[in-house]
């Protein structure tokens, strides 16, 4: 008969021989903190000196806080799991892209491995392979790929926390090196795009964009209730975006509201605006359906199209001879000219909405260090003017 088993401290462990002949360990995990009964659990081997082996592992990883015990957890089931339970307050579009991230990626490579038993370099080639690309998919880039590992390893990281797993196999992986697009503001042919949009039906909302640095979607998303005139004013609080197969406002990038100050000539492209949107109404009459009282639409009142503008922003810039650029250039156009002119580097941070100073700074880097040179010039030019320093300079 087997042996009957005795109490036992947390981690401590008995061996006895089962009637079918097996070896079994039992060891103890704690106490139920409802009943305040011991927790036994066991490990099983055709030997004893197999189950011995077994039951020291374990007994010397839970003497040490380290152990997680088996569990029969699919990387797949526990991703299912964890988006559903662990993931808390999410924007929407960032819901749909994790879920898009497991579905099409983590679930056919890594889920029906079992989560305890996954390990880094399963995962490494996932990166790999989905960086190369084959002939069923093309390769992503190495952002995407970074985007993917953050949920990958956000997941693993909670997974860990529940001592589902003993460590998170995701940090040891190596991540793509993400080349940074390279900016390419309008510079020196502002004067000719300007020229070239002139007339055309999304002039107004590429001037007020070269004018402030706004985003795609917080343009198209901008409504009348945001524009100040008396104070010359934008406030930016939403966005509109594509989700779900259909046109909704969410909250900025930020999470963070911004109000700044515009040019004159930003709201003289404003009241154009206002003026040609009361022509296209009084057209339309009962069509007319502008119900988020947008300050772009098309002649019936409907918001624009992400695709749309693009589209109709690359014939510009194609025209003038620079296929390279993108709508997104006009914001870099815009902060580039507002340093080069001297604005102060917080102002220009409030008015991208960038979440500090810094950041700024980094991402502008080259045109603050021009800047800076051109500072330097005009502080040897000062000091050369002065008679007391004549003695210690060329001129």
């Amino acid at each position: 008969m087997p042996r009957k088993a005795t109490r036992n401290a947390q981690g401590a462990g008995t061996i006895r021989q089962r009637p079918d002949g097996r070896w079994e360990g039992r060891y103890t995990m704690g106490r139920d903190p409802g009943t305040g009964r011991q927790i036994q659990k066991s490990v099983y081997g055709k030997t004893q000196g197999e189950v011995v082996d077994k039951l020291r592992d374990v007994t010397s990883e839970i003497s040490k806080g380290i152990f997680t015990e088996p569990s029969a957890l699919t990387v797949g089931a526990w991703f299912d799991l964890w988006i559903s339970e662990y993931v808390s307050n999410p924007k929407p579009k960032t819901l749909q892209l994790y879920k898009g991230d497991i579905k099409n990626y983590i679930k056919p490579a890594l889920g029906a491995v079992k989560l305890q038993k996954l390990q880094a370099p399963a995962i490494q080639t996932l990166y790999n392979k989905l960086l190369k690309g084959d002939k069923e998919r093309k390769p992503l880039s190495a952002k995407t790929i970074k985007n993917l590992h953050g949920v990958i390893h956000s997941s693993l990281e909670q997974a860990v926390e529940l001592n589902y797993i003993p460590y998170n196999p995701a940090k040891k992986c190596k991540l793509p090196k993400i080349t940074r697009y390279e900016m390419k503001p309008l510079g020196d042919m502002t004067a000719l795009f300007i020229n070239e949009i002139k007339g055309h039906r999304y002039e107004l909302l590429f001037l007020l964009d070269l004018f402030t640095g706004m985003r795609r979607s917080e343009i198209i998303g901008l409504s009348w209730d945001c524009v100040d005139f008396e104070r010359s004013s934008i406030r930016i609080y939403r966005q509109l975006q594509y989700f779900n197969g259909q046109y909704v406002f969410l909250s900025l990038k930020s999470n963070k509201p911004r109000s700044f100050t515009v040019p004159p000539l930003a709201i003289d492209a404003l009241r154009e605006q206002k003026r040609r949107q009361a022509e296209w109404k009084l057209k339309a009459g009962s069509a007319w359906n502008n119900q988020d009282n947008l300050v772009f639409t098309d002649e019936l009142g409907h918001n624009l199209s992400h695709n749309s503008v693009s589209k109709h922003f690359k014939a510009i810039v194609r025209s003038i001879g620079a296929p390279d650029i993108r709508f997104h250039d006009l914001r870099h156009s815009y902060a580039t000219a507002a340093l080069q002119s001297g604005v102060n580097v917080k102002m220009v941070q409030e008015a991208l909405g960038h979440h500090t100073a810094a950041f700024t700074l980094d991402t502008y880097g080259h045109v603050t260090d021009e800047m800076q040179r051109e500072a330097a010039a005009k502080i040897e030019a000062y000091y050369k003017g002065l008679e007391t320093c004549k003695g210690y300079t060329k001129g």
